[in-house]
């Protein structure tokens, strides 16, 4: 039987999630450079593999009716565009962790280039929209995450 590759979901490195991706022809404008709105793609798919490696099961919350997190806020700065071809490594840390919401700081790069950086806040809310608590041991996750050893960046990035 061959083998079939899982997805990447990227690295954990103390403090910071990293995760890799390359720039598709899908990525860009007819001039190939990347559609201003992949950016919040791309940090949304990093940081929904984050939630996976630190065991947080969104889908299972979601179908036993706990509920789910929620973008409550982004804040997304642009600052040199990300081109067809690229290599695009993208680090989030968690900034805040409270009971119902988590403040996450993202950044994305081409080699020691920053392309663009953005702060998401998340909501956890129940199956009525509502705010609620965010699951205990999601929760714990977060804070052992934040309070990891921390990480050096990369060689040039600071």
């Amino acid at each position: 039987m061959t083998a079939i590759p899982l997805p990447a979901s990227g690295v954990l490195d103390g403090t910071i999630h990293r995760y890799a991706l390359r720039v598709y022809y899908e990525d860009t404008d007819a001039g190939g450079i990347v559609y201003h709105a992949n950016y919040l793609r791309w940090f949304e798919r990093a940081r929904s593999d984050l939630l996976d490696l630190l065991d947080i099961d969104q889908a299972a919350a979601l179908i036993a009716g706990e509920g789910a997190y929620t973008v409550a806020e982004v804040s997304l700065r642009y600052l040199v565009p990300a081109r067809l071809g690229d290599t695009v490594n993208l680090e989030t840390r968690a900034e805040a962790i409270g009971r119902a919401s988590c403040t996450m700081r993202q950044i994305a790069w081409r080699g020691d280039t920053k392309l663009a950086e953005a702060t998401v806040r998340v909501g956890f809310v129940g199956p009525d929209g509502r705010p609620r608590r965010q699951p205990e041991a999601w929760q714990r996750a977060f804070t052992a995450f934040t309070d990891a050893s921390p990480a050096s960046p990369p060689e040039g990035q600071e």
